[in-house]
């Protein structure tokens, strides 16, 4: 079964679990949210965790954080690592998705009697965990993100091809960040909220995105059907 079957399956079983659900998302809606089960962010972390990146996560609710535990390979060495990340602002436009986090409360511990540089390190209490940023700038960092310092690093996933140049993604940016866009994350009660803007850049660009993405490709698909 494809991914996106399982993630169907699995949210309309969330759904008949908590049908309480339905109402939510009708209220948030009306106030620019949309909330996101943080169940839906634990399947995820199980469907990684079956692939090996990862073993044991667990994701709790800090408000307006989250608490990521997990056991991870970290050169060779078996680690437990948890912190709490908050999600301080995002960016999304047609050409950057970009998401700054903060990182606080870290902790690292050596799982086992391992004996290698990184367990040295660790069990010394010689790195500085409260600013991961630094530490990230010594280690093979994904082309998604664009600054890491202190205890900050920043994302932006159109940097990743696979992303950029995904049909959907290409169709849908352009239409909606001039109509609305998201500028806050936080977790609520057992929700990770993302909080949106209307008409960032004014209406007559909202209004022009809707024509030029929306309104001129659903009659050129009309004019296709109708007779010659």
């Amino acid at each position: 079964m494809s991914l996106r079957k399982q993630a169907m399956e699995a949210a309309g079983q969330y759904l008949r679990r908590n049908p309480q659900e339905l109402t939510r998302v009708l209220w948030n809606l009306l106030g620019l949210r949309v909330g996101v089960p943080l169940d839906a962010l634990r399947w995820l972390l199980e469907r990684v965790a079956k692939s090996g990146a990862v073993k044991d996560p667990v994701l709790t609710e800090v408000a307006p954080g989250m608490r990521l535990s997990a056991t991870i390979d970290l050169m060779k060495t078996p680690v437990r690592a948890s912190a709490v990340v908050y999600i301080d602002r995002m960016v999304i436009t047609p050409d950057q998705l970009r998401i700054e986090t903060r990182v606080e409360e870290i902790f690292l511990e050596v799982q086992g009697d391992v004996q290698s540089p990184v367990a040295a390190l660790l069990r010394s209490g010689a790195l500085d965990l409260s600013r991961p940023g630094n530490l990230a700038k010594f280690m093979p960092l994904p082309p998604t993100v664009v600054e890491a310092r202190d205890n900050r690093i920043v994302v932006d996933l159109l940097r990743d091809p696979k992303i950029a140049e995904h049909p959907a993604v290409k169709r849908i940016l352009p239409l909606i960040a001039p109509v609305v866009t998201a500028y806050g994350l936080e977790t609520d009660g057992d929700h990770l909220e993302v909080m949106f803007r209307p008409l960032p850049d004014g209406l007559r660009p909202a209004a022009s995105a809707i024509r030029r993405h929306l309104v001129r490709p659903g009659l050129s698909r009309i004019r296709g059907l109708l007779p010659g």
